[in-house]
């Protein structure tokens, strides 16, 4: 397991930590609080950059990729 030290608004400390004890959190569950919303953030951030990068594609073209890949998959696995 890994320590961070963060620095976060005042504003933001009360918010969170009163979200938490008004819904039964423990100590605890600020920091699983805290990796939830950054595994959450840099999913949302990959699908952003991947949208940006795809955008020069035609829909069809990736969607016929796509089955042509699931394809190929069903084949080799049968």
């Amino acid at each position: 397991m890994t320590h961070w030290n963060l620095s976060i608004p005042e504003k933001t400390d009360r918010a969170v930590r009163t979200f938490l004890s008004k819904n039964g959190g423990s100590m605890g569950d600020l920091s699983e609080f805290v990796n939830d919303a950054v595994r959450r953030r840099i999913m949302e951030l990959t699908v952003i950059k991947i949208k940006d990068r795809n955008t020069r594609y035609d829909q069809s073209e990736i969607l016929a990729i796509i089955d042509e890949e699931i394809i190929a998959d069903r084949e080799s696995h049968s």
